[in-house]
């Protein structure tokens, strides 16, 4: 059975739900949800299974803050033996609008410290969706802004991006990454 591991990117613990730092753990809860499974606490991350036409996905919320965010990743793409290439790593990304996605194969980390730990286990050539989280903030506050809460208002702009997301992550693993960018990417411009 084929086998893909979709991580989103997050910090554990209460105090950091509903932040912009963890937009990825959003959209995997938004696919947990509509799979109807839960997650299970693990080693390094929040583990939850399904299959999809004979294929089986595994999501991963690390916990092991987002800056050590790689160790989570190797450590089950190496448990499960799953090819980088089945990797889909959801993270937030201050450079895109609130609201917009791009979907990319591979490239840099863009600043993301997440983004970066993973980088320096594994390299770059991984499938990265990329949800905009804004830059609205002064200079020098950018840790503060993604730690923010979202505001109700941001989550009426940011929903049908996370539910969009949930799409991809099917799109993904049944059509596979080129297709899922043609059909996506030009959606997910704000």
């Amino acid at each position: 059975m084929d086998k893909y591991l979709i991580c989103g990117l997050g910090n554990p613990g209460h105090e950091y739900e509903g932040t912009r730092h963890n937009t990825g753990f959003m959209v995997l809860d938004a696919f947990a949800k509509a799979s109807n499974i839960v997650f299970e606490d693990k080693r390094y991350g929040f583990i939850a299974e399904t299959t999809i036409k004979g294929r089986k996905i595994i999501l991963l919320k690390p916990t092991t803050f987002m800056n050590l965010s790689g160790n989570a990743v190797r450590y089950w793409l190496n448990k499960e033996n799953i090819d980088q290439s089945r990797l889909l790593v959801i993270s937030d990304d201050v450079a895109l609008p609130l609201g917009a996605f791009r979907l990319k194969g591979n490239g840099s980390n863009g600043g993301h410290n997440g983004l970066g730990h993973i980088q320096q286990l594994i390299g770059q050539n991984y499938a990265r969706l990329r949800m905009g989280v804004g830059n609205d903030y002064p200079r020098g506050g950018q840790i503060d802004w993604v730690l923010g809460h979202y505001s109700e208002n941001d989550m009426k702009v940011l929903q049908p991006s996370i539910d969009l997301g949930v799409d991809i992550i099917k799109s993904f693993v049944l059509a596979g990454l080129d297709i899922t960018m043609n059909q996506f990417n030009k959606l997910g411009k704000k």
